[in-house]
């Protein structure tokens, strides 16, 4: 069976958001859903209701006195937080610019590599290239090295015993 709306109760958010309502803390549409649901609930107006009263009983209670010594230990311990951390904030930020400089210069190094090794591969044939390519050549090499001039291959072609007459 559901809970009547009168025995509605707030949410653990709510509940923690309570202190911010009754201090108009809250944005608007937060503090409109806790008042519909005060509106509605007398569960959840007499929770407000003893949060009222415990802040009042808190108002009633001595309030202990912080000595100077308190003080001025607290403040010079956070005056040497803050010099530590200005003492370490310069440092940080040289290891930082050292280091985004060294990956810089890395950077550059590995694209200057692999622009040399690129313009190498491309620019500077490849012999064994060159030989795949003339492979015929290379293959009856022996021949025409027996051969030994063009001349000696022109004067073979004008020679009768081939059956082909100069023009």
């Amino acid at each position: 069976m559901g809970k009547s709306p009168e025995q509605l109760r707030l949410t653990p958010d709510e509940r923690t958001d309570l202190v911010a309502y009754l201090d108009g803390e809250l944005p608007e549409a937060h503090s409109r859903s806790i008042s519909t649901k005060l509106t509605h609930s007398a569960t959840a107006r007499r929770e407000v209701e003893i949060l009222k009263k415990t802040w009042e009983l808190l108002d009633h209670l001595p309030r202990p006195e912080v000595q100077r010594q308190f003080t001025e230990k607290t403040l010079t311990q956070i005056h040497l937080i803050e010099l530590r951390a200005s003492v370490w904030t310069p440092r940080a930020m040289l290891v930082g610019q050292w280091t985004m400089l060294g990956l810089v210069y890395l950077t550059l190094g590995v694209v200057s590599l692999g622009a040399g090794y690129a313009a190498v591969r491309w620019m500077i044939p490849d012999p064994s290239e060159r030989l795949a390519r003339d492979l015929t050549l290379a293959e009856h090499l022996d021949e025409y090295l027996e051969v030994g001039s063009k001349e000696f291959l022109d004067d073979l072609v004008k020679s009768p015993d081939f059956g082909l007459t100069a023009p």
